[in-house]
């Protein structure tokens, strides 16, 4: 029987493959609460953080999530 399958593709996504979970652990443990905070305005960084409700927030909303990665690719060096 011949396999059909297409070889996968090998993505150029530099966020391909990862959480957005690890990302944010990645920013806080680099930057802490504090400085996240002040490089992207939004409540979830400045008021009670957490992982949880961050994670909530930003996969509700997705201009802050872009900021989000976008911070994370700069802090990586992509």
């Amino acid at each position: 029987m011949e396999n059909n399958k297409k070889p996968q593709q090998q993505s150029n996504d530099p966020l391909h493959g990862v959480k957005l979970a690890d990302i944010l652990e990645h920013l806080v443990e680099k930057l802490g609460w504090k400085e996240l905070g002040a490089e992207i305005t939004i409540n979830c960084f400045n008021s009670n953080p957490s992982i949880k409700s961050s994670l909530k927030f930003l996969r509700r909303t997705p201009w802050a999530r872009d900021k989000v990665e976008k911070l994370y690719l700069k802090t990586i060096g992509k």
